[in-house]
């Protein structure tokens, strides 16, 4: 029996998370959990699943649960400690960070001071940081496993393989929500347009990211952290249908794919049950016969800013890539507010990162505070 800690249980990869724990109740235990502003679901979770934990962003909700849940021996918290509280609570077996944002940062490097394996979702804490945590991780002899369906991709083709003949990584993208349309249409589409994802069921953010590709930016930040990888090595492939979800070229030319349908419960089970596998009944069998044929196309770094932006942050690094993700953060939010133009997300971040001068091997104390100093930057370019 594993215990579970989730942190951002009301979103979409926290209520696929709890949808394994549930379809596996001999295995795993859900002992702790976090959510945002979405009470609703979070009264729902937690009358189901009875954790022993429950944090919450404010001290409203906080009151609100404490009163309706009174009966129940539940304990509960809110604020920033309380999020880090449910992510060692109790010496938890594993740490599912579904955050989204910078905000998983900290919780993750106490977890790992804890000794808690980390199933990460939430690849903010990677690209912010991404330093810290994989010295963490190596100090602590803690295992980083990924939940992002391309990261666990390339960690399921690397089983049995050695590191060492690793030639290339190839990180698939779907296109986002716009990939049919050229670069002068984009000037005036809407928030509804950009979060219609042709093939995932995600959150707000994570789908504006998609549609600009700098989710899949942030991802070639993970995978240089997650696998030791240098940048000129991590090579993007436009594949629309999402069945294969990244692949490794090795040295002698050979290449491996991992495939599956566009189903995020894949991933989350598998970093839950490594080195194991278990039975997911409630996934779709892929049957390649239905789609008869699969598109690839090359990424063009001109079409889509946003992944020029990340890979140049990352081959910057120190606080490149934590500019980069906080004025993203800043921009898509006002994007979906409807204070700024979906084109206006990269003016943002390319002038954030015009004005920084990057500092490094940053500390966690610098990491933070640039972290505030772009967001207020960028929002002086908003309002």
């Amino acid at each position: 029996m594993k215990k579970i800690s989730l942190l951002g249980a009301t979103g979409s990869i926290g209520i696929q998370t709890l949808d394994v724990i549930e379809s596996h109740p001999e295995h795993f235990k859900l002992l702790a959990m976090s959510f945002g502003s979405n009470i609703k679901t979070g009264v729902d979770i937690i009358s189901k699943f009875k954790p022993a934990f429950v944090a919450v962003k404010d001290k409203e909700t906080y009151e609100k649960l404490k009163f309706e849940f009174s009966s129940n021996d539940i304990k509960f918290g809110y604020g920033d400690n309380a999020l880090i509280e449910a992510a060692v609570y109790d010496r938890v077996d594993c740490l599912v960070n579904a955050v989204v944002g910078s905000v998983g940062l900290v919780p993750t490097l106490r977890a790992i001071e804890n000794n808690i394996t980390i199933a990460i979702a939430n690849k903010e804490t990677l690209v912010t940081a991404g330093h810290l945590v994989t010295e963490h991780a190596a100090k602590y002899n803690v295992k980083l496993l990924p939940v992002d369906s391309e990261h666990s991709a390339i960690f399921q083709c690397l089983q049995g393989e050695n590191e060492k003949t690793i030639d290339r990584l190839i990180v698939t993208a779907s296109g986002g929500s716009f990939r049919d349309k050229k670069r002068e249409e984009l000037h005036e589409v809407t928030v509804e347009q950009a979060l219609n994802h042709p093939n995932w069921s995600m959150g707000a953010k994570i789908t504006i990211d998609s549609a600009t590709m700098m989710n899949k930016g942030l991802e070639v930040i993970e995978a240089h952290w997650l696998f030791n990888i240098p940048y000129e090595k991590i090579d993007v492939l436009l594949h629309k249908e999402s069945i294969i979800h990244s692949l490794v070229e090795f040295q002698d030319r050979s290449i491996k794919a991992q495939l599956g349908t566009p189903d995020m419960r894949g991933p989350i089970q598998y970093a839950l049950t490594y080195p194991d596998r278990l039975p997911l009944e409630k996934s779709k069998r892929l049957e390649l016969w239905e789609f008869g044929k699969l598109h690839f196309e090359k990424a063009d770094f001109n079409r889509y800013k946003c992944l020029q932006f990340a890979y140049d942050s990352g081959k910057i690094g120190g606080t490149m890539p934590t500019v980069l993700n906080a004025a993203n953060e800043e921009a898509v939010a006002s994007f979906l507010k409807g204070k700024i133009k979906f084109l206006q997300i990269e003016e943002c971040i390319e002038r954030a990162m015009d004005k920084h001068e990057s500092i490094a091997h940053p500390g966690l104390e610098q990491i933070q505070e640039v972290d505030q100093l772009t967001r207020n930057f960028v929002q002086t370019l908003i309002s």
